[in-house]
């Protein structure tokens, strides 16, 4: 794959993107983007969190594959308002219209309909709620969840850590996370999660910041 030239004169002023355009280009030459919805051993029986729901085509996909049920959590009203109309009709489909987080509070979420990535510039975004995962965890039943895919424009360093801390790091069997690379520190964030995921989990694959893998050990 040739690098455009937008991307090179990032590259060029943040020499420290490399490792995501080199992890981007294997992942391409290795065809992972079909692999990723593959999941030995998951089936009808099975829980799924989809954190990070956007249009829900991750969830329908695993759904349609597995049967499995999948709780969906997406924070942006727009987002989430269709994902329950989407959904409405398939009760193993459930939607959760706020995200999952060290704490309570609001996420101010880009409303240009591409994302639900958090802004910094609260003007022209809407406002989603942000549950403490530990209380939410700490309801929800069964106590093994099969899955948890994390695709949330960098609130994965906050998300992962809180689970470390409050033990519910375990409960997951596999969790499929893409960390995101805004700044030249992320790298270091995203090591420091990786330590705490290596304390229950096993790496299976890696793409630095495009999707990795790990297996509860």
């Amino acid at each position: 794959m040739r690098i455009s030239l937008k991307h090179w004169l990032r590259l060029r002023r943040d020499p420290w993107r490399k490792i995501f355009y080199d992890a981007y280009r294997q992942w391409k030459r290795d065809k992972m983007e079909a692999k990723r919805y593959l999941f030995a051993g998951l089936n009808a029986d099975s829980v799924v969190f989809d954190v990070g729901g956007f249009e829900g085509n991750w969830a329908q996909d695993i759904y349609d594959r597995y049967g499995s049920t999948i709780h969906v959590f997406e924070p942006h009203p727009t987002f989430a308002a269709a994902l329950e109309k989407r959904f409405a009709e398939n009760p193993k489909i459930v939607v959760h219209a706020f995200a999952l987080g060290s704490e309570a509070g609001q996420l101010h979420l880009s409303d240009d309909g591409d994302a639900s990535s958090a802004v910094n510039d609260v003007a022209g975004s809407v406002s989603g709620e942000v549950r403490p995962v530990a209380e939410f965890m700490k309801e929800f039943e069964p106590p093994a969840i099969d899955l948890m895919k994390i695709n949330i424009e960098g609130g994965e360093y906050d998300l992962l850590p809180a689970l470390a801390a409050s033990g519910d790091l375990g409960r997951f069997g596999i969790v499929q996370v893409q960390f995101h690379q805004f700044r030249e520190s992320d790298g270091a964030l995203r090591d420091a999660v990786r330590a705490d995921l290596a304390k229950t989990h096993s790496e299976k694959w890696c793409y630095p910041f495009v999707w990795e893998e790990w297996h509860r050990t």
